[in-house]
């Protein structure tokens, strides 16, 4: 991919700062939150089941690269004066999930300070890569990463309801799905706007996308495969649930027939998934969302929301 693709045309470009203005504004009016005082620290529970603590710190690991998602995506959308200030908010709100995550990690007594340096240091030892060549794929990826995050951190508040509560994490996590789904409903609108604009091409976009979807980074961890395993038995996110949950619900809401997702981008591989049911692999010969860690592809993880 070029470093800096020449912008979108004059009308799109100014619809997609309207757009970004739009999320600002409302972002400011009601959506700001504070890790020091908006999250009750004082009710952590500090007994809470060890596998719950695992997934937080898989879901901190993957915030962590935040310095490589910021870094790669930001000449792509250098030119375009909506996107790039849109992902320039989204740094600073993404910063913010580390540390809160980082922040309950300790206060709940789940892992020493030592145990978190282990941890950074695993995460800053190797670099993540973008998942594809193209802008608008990245938009569309962008889009279908952010639901299937926000839905990871509901499910996860779910299971830590079940296993005896947090208060403090429960609050947490409703504050980070908060700003993921206004993530995804940005990104959305702007693959609208593209399919408005050229649907056929976008429509290949999100075949090369979202059938062989994957989330990013748990794949740069040597440890992958166990930390995919520990979100898998928790029923936070598998294929199923990205198929159901994310998959058919982008398609309904921008307006998508599952025929149109079996096209030109199924044709070219015969190891392209199914559009009835997407695989959402890591990359390499694996097979289903839970096959291990990626070892390449930038280190994606085989699991399709994080």
């Amino acid at each position: 991919m070029s470093s800096h693709p020449p912008p979108d045309e004059p009308e799109l470009e100014a619809t997609f700062w309207r757009l970004y203005r739009d999320f600002f504004d409302l972002a400011e009016r009601r959506r700001r939150w504070s890790v020091r005082d908006d999250i009750p620290w004082d009710r952590c529970n500090t007994n809470l089941a060890p596998e719950i603590a695992d997934v937080v710190e898989s879901f901190c690991a993957v915030e962590l690269y935040l310095p490589d998602y910021t870094a790669k995506i930001l000449p792509v959308v250098r030119n375009s004066r909506g996107r790039a200030w849109f992902y320039a908010n989204w740094g600073y709100e993404e910063s913010k999930h580390s540390l809160a995550l980082m922040d309950w990690l300790q206060r709940s007594r789940s892992r020493a300070d030592e145990q978190l340096a282990d941890l950074e240091k695993a995460v800053f030892a190797r670099q993540w890569e973008l998942p594809s060549d193209s802008r608008l794929g990245m938009q569309v990826y962008a889009m279908t990463q952010e639901l299937a995050t926000w839905l990871s951190y509901r499910n996860l508040r779910l299971r830590v309801e079940e296993k005896g509560g947090c208060p403090a994490l429960e609050k947490l996590l409703t504050l980070l799905a908060v700003d993921e789904r206004a993530h995804f409903d940005f990104f959305q609108q702007c693959v609208a706007l593209h399919l408005k604009h050229d649907r056929d091409g976008t429509l290949e976009q999100m075949r090369r996308v979202m059938n062989d979807f994957a989330m990013p980074a748990l794949g740069l961890l040597a440890d992958g495969r166990a930390r995919e395993n520990r979100i898998k038995a928790l029923n936070i996110i598998d294929e199923d649930v990205y198929y159901r949950e994310i998959y058919l619900k982008i398609l309904a809401d921008l307006g998508v027939d599952r025929a149109e997702m079996r096209g030109r981008a199924r044709r070219k591989s015969a190891a392209a998934p199914r559009a009835e049911a997407p695989a959402c692999r890591g990359g390499g010969d694996q097979s289903g969302p839970l096959a291990g860690a990626a070892a390449g592809s930038g280190g994606r993880s085989s699991i399709p929301g994080i």
